[in-house]
């Protein structure tokens, strides 16, 4: 079980076809000893199309599509039986199309399908699962304070209740299914600001961003969620402080460098914020105000114009939004977070989607990086 008094280290198995290949993946975490392996929730991806088959990838095929996801809580279902002992988790989905019952019961169903309680991560969601599909977006962060104590509700508790919030109207509901015997999923929450964060502190039994910060600020963000827990009378330390990572990983620091000036890491550096850009004294291609993944949407833009801003994305922007370099250099990265609090890591091997042979490397570097990092790790925090 992945508790906060010890390292721990998760994989990304993914929720896009084929389904032979996201067993396959979490077939090798579990070979590997891994403790966790996530999904994603989305109906349509970051890539637009054009620009996929533009030589984004070699993954990209002139018939493929990124947009194409498997519902995230079936495949768990799927993959249920195939995890072993590992926890296994969405990481992340939100309140803006999935009823909260509806997710608390989904996650309660997980627990009698899984060895380990599984993982229910919930953020306030993006625009381009929404906005395209006639859902409101309005108040995301309101919804989801509205919905965590509903989740909570189903989890713990039978017989009929009235709910009377603000987005959320009950009267005499039910939601009688129980967990299985100690496997109450866990409530992981994908918290970047402050509003977020105390949810966190409030709600959460682990914190799940997955925008990059640099450590000094995850450390920041880690003590505010503990100070509100202890406000709300809360254990603390037992939030898992967790963190989605990517890699740009090479033989050398030169070849790492030239997979960061590839046009995919390019294309996710423009889809950091523009504060972070302006951290480093850049202004962002697509405005001041653009606030990242969570406000793109592919078919608002225009191709050459993303095109033009991609030509504009300077390489050392990239390195600011993840980690590279050699293994060694990551394994001292990730030290740092460590450090700083961090002790669920999920490190996706980015670099791996630069060539095949980036790809080859990349993916045994960062199962190798990660298994290194745990185990020295807990050795220096006497874990066992």
């Amino acid at each position: 079980m992945i508790t906060a008094d010890r390292v721990t280290i998760g994989l990304g198995v993914g929720t896009q076809p084929p389904v032979r290949r996201i067993a396959m993946t979490a077939r090798l975490a579990r070979t590997a000893r891994f403790d966790a392996v996530w999904t994603v929730d989305h109906f349509q991806g970051w890539f637009p199309q054009e620009m996929w088959n533009r030589d984004m990838s070699w993954m990209a095929s002139p018939d493929s599509t990124p947009h194409a996801y498997f519902d995230y809580q079936a495949l768990i279902g799927y993959l249920a039986e195939r995890i072993g002992g590992m926890q296994i988790g969405v990481g992340v989905t939100e309140v803006v199309r999935r009823h909260p019952v509806l997710l608390a019961q989904a996650a309660m169903t997980w627990s009698h399908l899984t060895r380990a309680a599984p993982i229910l991560g919930i953020g306030a969601g993006e625009r381009e699962n929404t906005v395209p599909y006639g859902l409101p977006f309005d108040r995301p962060v309101g919804r989801l304070e509205d919905a965590l104590p509903i989740v909570r509700r189903c989890f713990s508790s039978r017989g009929p209740f009235d709910y009377h919030g603000e987005f959320y109207q009950f009267d005499k509901a039910m939601m009688d299914l129980a967990p299985a015997p100690g496997k109450t999923p866990q409530i992981w929450i994908a918290a970047h600001g402050p509003r977020m964060l105390d949810l966190t502190g409030r709600f959460g039994d682990g914190w799940y961003p997955t925008v990059p910060m640099p450590p000094v600020r995850y450390s920041e963000s880690l003590a505010r969620i503990r100070d509100k827990a202890k406000s709300t009378g809360r254990d603390a330390r037992s939030i898992v402080p967790a963190m989605q990572l990517l890699a740009v990983v090479g033989r050398t620091e030169r070849e790492a460098r030239r997979y960061l000036d590839s046009r995919i890491m390019r294309f996710l550096a423009l889809l950091a914020p523009a504060a972070l850009w302006e951290e480093n004294g850049v202004a962002h291609p697509l405005g001041d105000d653009f606030r990242g993944l969570v406000d793109f949407i592919p078919a608002e833009h225009p191709v050459e114009r993303l095109e033009a801003a991609l030509a504009d994305v300077p390489v050392d922007i990239v390195a600011e939004n993840v980690l590279w370099g050699t293994p060694s250099a990551i394994r001292e990265q990730l030290e740092d977070y460590i450090d700083a609090g961090l002790r669920h890591i999920v490190l996706g091997p980015a670099s791996a989607a630069v060539s095949r042979r980036s790809a080859a490397y990349s993916v045994r570097a960062v199962f190798s990086i990660l298994r290194r990092v745990r185990k020295s790790a807990n050795a220096r925090l006497g874990a066992r």
